[in-house]
């Protein structure tokens, strides 16, 4: 888990835009609409990169809608989130 949270938050382009959606989705669900509007970002930009977290297992999509999905964070996630913002902080710097 360390390894995959190093190349897609610090080690890889779109790591902060990322960090972001994993720090908005473990407040409350969104679907990508809604994380474009929250995150002022390009629909399509929000969608990559809910792709590349999904594809890592890092976000998980409500399995009941296909337009709309909202996504939450995976178990994987929340039990490693600590490791996540010490990474985030890390790679801030």
């Amino acid at each position: 888990m360390k390894r995959v949270l190093w190349y897609l938050i610090a080690g890889s382009r779109g790591g902060l835009n990322r960090a972001r959606i994993i720090q908005a989705i473990h407040d409350r669900p969104y679907n990508v609409n809604q994380l474009s509007v929250e995150l002022d970002l390009d629909y399509k930009t929000i969608k990559h990169h809910v792709d590349v977290l999904e594809d890592h297992d890092l976000i998980v999509k409500s399995a009941v809608e296909k337009y709309g999905a909202q996504y939450f964070l995976s178990n994987r996630l929340e039990e490693n989130y600590s490791l996540f913002l010490e990474i985030l902080s890390k790679s801030k710097k």
